[in-house]
């Protein structure tokens, strides 16, 4: 998998500025304050730093960026003054450890720290996510179709990066959890980002069941268990695939002997709508459907490697939604591990048939205290919300509160959306218990309602519709274009705040 960055922390004595290669960065303050790096850095450029920060063009907000190129009195390239706003909590913190990340782009870089260990290891994780590059597949010089061009990526060259601080320990120890949390994120991003001849349900299954090396336990299922389990509805999406569809267990027991909380995650390596199949404009980009399980995987990853002290059980259904002359059809006729009927009546709609049997298994095994899943589901969350936030839906006012609140704190958009007996009715099948789908009206809400129907009466959970913010087109904050990891920062953040002791 892709590597964060190692970022060395090391104390403010020990490091001559005038001497520091490459990039060098450092931030401003409140009201436009310099930083003890700041003013150094300032000292050194005969006054250009305070120049720099009282001009126009530098606002001084979290992540406004500032650029001297080969500035007298330093050897380093380039001086990169990075504002952190006036408040900077954790997500200004990242933003503009991000924008520094951007900026800085290849070669060796020397950030001065600004603010308390807490800030200072927010930057630093800012940084490291930023610094994310999947080019596993090029194979050109790294110059090649200008490869840098957004500054970002982790470089074939020199790629040192060193944190001066007042406290370099204490911010060494804020920083450790959070680089387990960025390699959650790297691994989804790079299951994400996989292309489906490499990310066969196979493949999917063999990097999760090689997590035991960290300590979870991994259980594959394959179609046979699965059958026996009767799970007909997640296997009748799988069944055009050469490829086996699978189901795979991921525990985590850290906590006491409390329930589990378990987390679930739609993973269709690709979909290609099956016998409704999906316009060819952009099919390529549905090597993105397995972000549920994705985020599943790196949350499980995460949690593993900062030892969490909590019990979370991740479990992910593994299919490819293909054609051939097996393919389910429209009309055809389901019976889930549940026992209920379910009406086919489009096969693109095939992500809450996996969930369905995923969900029930996940409660019926694990008796847990409560449940959460993820899912690509619907293109109706991308028309309700673009990709700023994911869809929210929940049975529990409480839990759904606690989720919201450890999304802003992890700087996640989420928002809630309606759940009522109303949509219900839109479900309603002529043959069997229900139709998989709703029609055009309040999609993301039927679908929901469909998966609500396999909660048992009594469990909190959470559904996450996540096809707007599990790749996006175009670069964040935090992330360049392509897979973000949306999810693993804001469920390890819940899981942090309410389940562990």
């Amino acid at each position: 998998m892709t590597q964060p960055v190692e970022i060395a922390f090391t104390s403010s004595d020990s490091v001559v500025m005038a001497e520091a290669s490459g990039s060098i960065v450092v931030f401003t303050l409140k009201d436009g304050a310099l930083s003890p790096g700041a003013a150094e850095a300032d000292g050194l450029t005969d006054g250009a730093v305070g120049r720099l920060v009282a001009g126009k063009e530098f606002k001084g907000k979290a992540g406004d960026i500032g650029t001297l190129a080969y500035p007298a009195g330093v050897k380093a390239e380039k001086l990169i003054v990075v504002g952190l706003g006036e408040e900077p909590d954790e997500n200004a913190a990242r933003k503009a450890g991000a924008a520094a990340a951007k900026a800085a782009g290849r070669g060796p870089v020397t950030l001065w720290g600004a603010g308390g260990s807490a800030t200072e290891a927010e930057i630093a994780f800012g940084f490291a996510l930023r610094r994310y590059r999947f080019d596993v597949y090029k194979t050109g010089d790294e110059s090649d179709e200008g490869d840098d061009q957004d500054g970002a990526g982790v470089a074939k060259t020199n790629d040192s990066v060193a944190f001066v601080s007042a406290d370099a320990e204490a911010v060494a120890r804020a920083s450790a959890p959070l680089a387990a949390l960025t390699e959650g994120v790297f691994f989804t991003r790079d299951l994400v980002n996989e292309p489906a001849n490499i990310l066969t349900t196979g493949d999917f299954a063999a990097r999760l069941e090689a997590m035991a090396a960290l300590g979870l336990e991994v259980e594959i299922l394959g179609e046979a268990e699965m059958k026996a389990l009767g799970m007909n509805a997640l296997l009748a999406v799988g069944m055009a695939s050469d490829d086996e569809s699978k189901l795979v267990v991921m525990k985590w027991s850290g906590g006491g002997n409390e329930a589990p909380l378990c987390v679930v995650g739609k993973g269709v390596v690709f979909d290609t709508g099956g016998v409704s199949i999906k316009p060819a404009g952009g099919m390529e980009d549905m090597t993105m459907d397995m972000g549920g399980a994705g985020a599943v995987a790196g949350l499980m990853r995460a949690l593993a490697l900062r030892n969490a002290k909590a019990n979370v059980v991740g479990i992910v259904g593994i299919v490819e939604n293909m054609l051939a002359g097996n393919a389910q059809r429209p009309g055809d006729i389901v019976r889930s591990m549940k026992g209920d009927t379910v009406e086919v009546i489009n096969t693109d709609a095939e992500g809450r048939l996996v969930l369905c049997d995923a969900l029930w298994y996940a409660q019926e095994r694990f008796k847990p205290a409560g449940v959460i899943n993820l899912a690509t589901l619907t293109g109706a969350i991308i028309v309700a919300l673009g990709h700023e936030h994911a869809g929210v839906f929940s049975n529990d006012d409480a839990f759904c509160d606690a989720f919201l609140a450890a999304a802003k704190t992890a700087g996640e958009g989420a928002w809630r959306l309606p759940l009522a007996p109303a949509y219900d009715k839109l479900l309603k099948s002529r043959l069997a218990d229900m139709k998989n789908v709703g029609g055009r009206a309040a999609g993301s809400i039927t679908a929901a309602q469909f998966l609500k129907r396999f909660i048992k009466e009594g469990t909190p959970w959470i559904h996450l519709d996540i096809a707007g913010t599990a790749s996006v087109k175009a670069e964040t904050d935090l992330a360049p274009a392509g897979a973000t990891g949306w999810g693993v920062r804001a469920l390890n953040q819940l899981i942090a705040d309410r389940y562990e002791r």
